[in-house]
């Protein structure tokens, strides 16, 4: 069984491809009240996408709860660029056979604008053969270890981890402009359950995962976190597919 964490749909779209190159089925964590109990399971993958160079939140707790299993065990990760130490982090709470990266689409329009046309679709095509060597990698349980760390790694991935979880994930920022249409679609893809309708306007609670689902999804572009996403493009991986 595969389980993924996905806001965006990169992290979705990789558990999905492995699951039919592998005969086996991927399961969305957030969709789940718990961590099933896994018995003679041929494969447990966990997939998600690297938050700050580390494994985000509920990714994290997920795995806490996952038993022990005798399939073969393997994680991916998909990033910008660079994974960081977030596999090893991982792989400290539930041992992996197997851990790899897979750059993808960057999407965290709050540091940055989303990238070139070309360079999204590239990257895809990269990902693409990618994951076909990961199947097959996978198929034959194949011990690998295949993630680009890049420099500073340990910094990184903890001093940059920590404040984003300490002081990134506020939701004070996150608004409705006029144009909102009150369609209430992101409150029902909201990972978190974070996100309510008011009056016809989505209004954010608490608890957040910065996965930007809320606006990379809105048919509107009306969602937006504070005024530098306003000029920013949006992204799904379904609109290049």
């Amino acid at each position: 069984m595969i389980f993924y964490f996905s806001g965006t749909g990169n992290s979705k779209w990789i558990a999905e491809q492995l699951a039919e190159k592998t005969d086996d089925t991927a399961v969305d964590i957030t969709t789940l009240n718990m961590a099933p109990e896994l018995k003679d399971e041929k494969y447990v993958g966990l997939v998600f996408p690297v938050y700050a160079w580390a494994v985000p939140e509920p990714v994290r707790n997920f795995a806490r709860q996952l038993a022990p299993n005798v399939g073969f065990a393997y994680g991916v990760c998909t990033c910008g660029a660079e994974a960081g130490l977030a596999m090893k982090q991982l792989n400290k709470i539930y041992p992996l056979q197997s851990s790899y990266s897979v750059v993808m689409p960057s999407n965290y329009i709050v540091g940055e604008d989303i990238e070139p046309q070309q360079t999204i679709r590239q990257k895809l095509k990269e990902a693409k053969q990618a994951v076909e060597q990961i199947a097959d990698e996978i198929t034959r349980h194949e011990p690998v270890n295949r993630v680009a760390e890049g420099g500073m790694a340990f910094l990184k991935s903890t001093l940059a981890g920590k404040g984003f979880d300490r002081f990134a994930r506020t939701t004070k920022p996150f608004f409705a402009e006029d144009s909102c249409t009150g369609c209430g679609l992101c409150a029902r893809i909201c990972p978190s359950k974070t996100i309510r309708l008011a009056e016809g306007k989505p209004v954010w609670g608490e608890t957040c995962y910065q996965c930007l689902a809320c606006i990379h999804h809105c048919p509107q572009r009306a969602i937006q976190y504070g005024e530098k996403t306003k000029e920013r493009g949006r992204y799904t991986i379904e609109n290049y597919l």
